[in-house]
């Protein structure tokens, strides 16, 4: 069946980084794009960052422009999230998608979360 498991969470202080893993199976991870989205008690999951299905593009909220690096790796099928100079702001618990679009239908898959907290 359809997992995506998100790893590499964890409680890190200001200025710090972490390196966040998902790793999927049970579809085509290659035809995919895949998106990190981050969602912090008591206000709307928002996206984070994006990835093409090749990886040839990406996109990123500007809040986290320049101090986040989404990347993939088709041939073991995870996708990862480099964040650096990690802010308080940025705690949430970090969400993997998988969405593809093929007329008429659209997939489109979530992980569980991993939590990530930035407290000193």
């Amino acid at each position: 069946q359809v997992q995506l498991v998100e790893s590499g969470g964890g409680l890190v202080q200001p200025g710090g980084s972490l390196r966040l893993s998902c790793a999927a199976s049970g579809f085509t991870f290659s035809v995919y794009a895949m998106t990190w989205y981050r969602q912090a008690p008591g206000k709307e999951r928002e996206l984070v960052a994006r990835i093409t299905s090749a990886g040839v593009s990406t996109n990123y909220a500007d809040s986290v422009k320049g101090r986040f690096t989404i990347s993939r790796d088709n041939a073991k099928n995870t996708v990862y999230l480099e964040m650096n100079s990690l802010k308080p702001e940025d705690t949430a618990v970090y969400l993997c998608n998988a969405r593809r679009y093929s007329f008429p239908v659209e997939y489109n898959y979530w992980g569980q979360g991993t939590q990530v907290t930035v407290s000193s």
